[in-house]
């Protein structure tokens, strides 16, 4: 089969791989029919996750089941099903909790309880290194799905495949990041990053009763979206020294009750924190988590869905303390939203597709990695269809 395959950092190739095969009695081989590319991918694509050995990428799929292990009973061939980004089992203490993305079994060769740098990871993840399970992704004409009775859900065949793609990750992270907020009607929510999972957060914000959307980038592309398709208050970050004082003035000097961090690790930063990076042997920055921490009012929460990696020095405890601040972080338990949010879906209630700004066939994988890494073409969302 043809699949989007990670050879090395800035190094995507469409290659020829060997067609998965079931390997366990609750194995499902799905027919990708949509993919798309992630910014969680782009991770990996820069190197900021090691990756040593080929893998095929992508953890946002859906597609057509073409074959069952003989303990699926949940499924069957030509149902068409999305799949929840975190490989979880279903059955183990964190699964029974509803925290998927802390599975014990999905991960046999590298979890832990620990949560270290490369060693004691979490539960397994498509697509998504070795240190996460070593599952082969969706960026394929086919994909292995381990633990078939408790991850994919069938969808309707009345809606297209772009309706309910994002079922698979950003809606359900864009959900994870407000409801972790305790938002519940009346609050400013602050969300910095207008890529696709900030811009499912906003949506999501305004269906939970937010009062005031606020949207914060350095890209005008993506924040243009985020006023026409979200309806949020705009502010450049880039061209605004005073963003944060911004915010405090749309809140009665107080900051946002609410603030989300949809970027993570690889926000803009300067050449000084650059070097600065490399003389504390740290990757990325937490420029982004920084502004998050000012935005924030006194009490308030910040829920911390951008990826972050790698520790950092100087990290501003202090500041969290003297506020009195809640922080929430990590992957979304994307199997406990999933079935609210397809109601949300089929109810028409939430648009997901008006966020896709390119449709590729798989063939162009490269190309499309390329563009919405570099920002070009003002690429917010990419879909590829093998």
């Amino acid at each position: 089969m043809k699949a989007a395959v990670f050879h090395k950092p800035k190094d995507i190739r469409v290659d020829n791989v060997p067609d998965p095969e079931i390997k366990q009695p609750g194995d499902a081989i799905i027919r990708v029919t949509s993919t798309a590319i992630c910014g969680s991918d782009l991770h990996i694509y820069n190197g900021m996750f090691p990756q040593p050995r080929n893998m095929v990428l992508g953890h946002e799929f859906m597609g057509i089941v073409e074959e069952v292990g003989s303990n699926v009973n949940k499924l069957k061939k030509g149902d068409r099903v999305v799949v929840p980004f975190p490989v979880a089992c279903g059955g183990c203490y964190f699964c029974s909790h509803g925290l998927v993305g802390h599975c014990e079994n999905s991960n046999p060769d590298n979890y832990g309880p620990e949560g270290g740098l490369l060693t004691g990871k979490g539960g397994g993840l498509f697509g998504y290194t070795d240190m996460y399970g070593g599952y082969d992704g969706g960026q394929a004409e086919y994909v292995r799905v381990p633990y078939a009775n408790f991850g994919p859900r069938i969808v309707s065949d009345a809606l297209t495949d772009e309706q309910v793609l994002f079922l698979t990750d950003i809606l359900p992270t864009g959900y994870a990041a407000v409801d972790w907020g305790g938002v519940k009607g009346g609050e400013t929510v602050a969300i910095f990053g207008c890529g696709p999972v900030g811009l499912m957060a906003m949506k999501v914000a305004w269906l939970r009763g937010a009062s005031k959307v606020i949207a914060l980038d350095v890209e005008d592309y993506r924040l243009t979206m985020a006023k026409s398709v979200c309806g949020a208050e705009i502010i450049n970050v880039k061209d605004n020294d005073n963003a944060i004082e911004e915010i405090r003035s749309m809140t009665n000097g107080r900051g946002a009750d609410v603030v989300i961090d949809a970027v993570g690790m690889e926000a803009d930063r300067s050449f000084l924190d650059r070097v600065a990076s490399v003389v504390r042997f740290e990757k990325g920055t937490i420029n982004a988590l920084r502004m998050c921490l000012s935005a924030v009012r006194r009490g308030g929460t910040v829920s911390v869905v951008g990826v972050y990696g790698y520790p950092y020095d100087n990290f501003p405890w202090h500041q969290i303390f003297d506020k009195g601040l809640t922080i929430k972080a990590g992957q979304a338990p994307a199997h406990t939203y999933i079935d609210e949010l397809n109601t949300w879906v089929e109810e028409g209630k939430i648009r997901l597709d008006d966020i896709i700004t390119h449709r590729l066939p798989l063939a162009q994988a490269a190309y499309a990695y390329d563009i919405f890494n570099d920002k070009q073409d003002n690429c917010v969302k990419v879909i590829l269809k093998p």
